[in-house]
């Protein structure tokens, strides 16, 4: 009898032990109950969240939003004294001004000078023509001379004539000359006017930037977070005044690298919010990383050594949510959640 009793025992023992192995297997999604459903409570809500600082340095003039404030893309976030800005803007315009009106002279130049291009040509096409008629009276004093009807001094008058006839015309073409050179001049001139017509153009439009950025704006919809502008601070570029979280939030989930075998783009999701009382949203694998995490930390594990321990790694999978869910509107960048994705759909 006390045998009989000690075998039972025995029994009930194994078979408790047994019952406790597949209890603990089942749990831990273990062979052979190795489920289709691959869950992780290492995943967190992200979002484009937008870091607003201004482009130029200055005092703060108005800040038009307060913290956790909902804003629309376009509207006024803060603004800088723009006074330095407006005046910078109107010596730029004053500077294009004089660059214009110097343009617009040397134009008035170059035609100008056209008109005394064709003065020139004037001036030698009459003093050819002076000289035909003093060349034309030379041959008929010469003549007169060679056969004794004119006087010496007739000949004499005759030769000056056509000496300064010559004379006239190539002054007149050293005139032309020098009016084509000037026209030239003026040409290669107003090239260099005209770029400084551009550059003052650029500079007009340079600080008109300046100052539309003296007003910083909402870059798209969305919930400001902290606003750490105050009047009358002094920031410089890059400064960080506050942050826009826009509404379209998805869902990063760490999957462990043995989770991932079966696991597809667009399998179904479900995940589990923590800070609404655990309520189900669903959604769908949208992508995977093409890294594990460690390979984006700052620094990278070295396992190039004598001990090694393996450690399984962690690959960030993209959960889209699913559209027209009520909840999800509440959802914030950092919340924790638990997803749960179906590979066997």
């Amino acid at each position: 009898m006390l045998k009989i009793l000690k075998s039972s025992a025995t029994v009930a023992a194994v078979l408790a032990g047994c019952v406790g192995i597949l209890l603990i297997l089942y749990a831990w999604d273990l062979p052979p109950f190795v489920g289709s459903v691959q869950t992780t409570d290492n995943a967190y809500v992200r979002g484009s969240v937008t870091l607003i600082s201004p482009q130029l340095a200055g005092y703060v003039a108005e800040v038009a939003v307060q913290d956790f404030q909902e804003v629309k893309a376009g509207q006024l976030l803060v603004r800088l004294d723009d006074r330095i800005f407006e005046q910078k803007l109107r010596q730029a315009r004053s500077t294009l001004a004089g660059a214009e009106a110097a343009l617009a002279a040397s134009e008035q130049e170059r035609r100008s000078n056209e008109a005394r291009v064709a003065a020139a040509e004037a001036e030698v096409a009459g003093a050819e023509a002076a000289l035909a008629t003093a060349e034309a009276e030379w041959e008929r004093i010469k003549q007169l001379v060679d056969r004794g009807v004119s006087t010496a001094r007739d000949a004499d008058l005759a030769r000056a004539a056509l000496e300064q006839a010559r004379a006239a015309l190539d002054q007149a073409k050293a005139s032309l000359e020098v009016a084509r050179q000037d026209v030239a001049a003026t040409i290669v001139g107003r090239q260099s006017l005209e770029a400084a017509v551009q550059s003052a153009e650029a500079a007009v439009r340079l600080a008109e930037i300046d100052l539309e950025n003296t007003r910083i704006h909402a870059p798209q919809d969305g919930r400001i977070g902290e606003v750490g502008a105050r009047l009358g601070q002094y920031v410089t570029a890059g400064t960080q005044l506050m942050a826009l979280v826009p509404k379209s939030v998805w869902i990063n989930a760490n999957f462990k690298e043995t989770q991932l075998a079966a696991m597809k783009v667009g399998q179904k999701a479900t995940i589990t919010v923590d800070a609404l009382d655990d309520a189900v949203l669903t959604g769908h694998v949208e992508r995977f990383s093409p890294a594990t995490g460690a390979e984006f930390s700052v620094l990278k594990p070295d396992n190039a050594t004598g001990n090694f321990t393996k450690v399984t790694q962690r690959l960030p999978v993209r959960i889209e949510l699913d559209p027209d869910q009520e909840l999800a509107a509440r959802l914030a960048p950092g919340m924790s959640v638990v997803v749960s994705v179906d590979t066997a759909g």
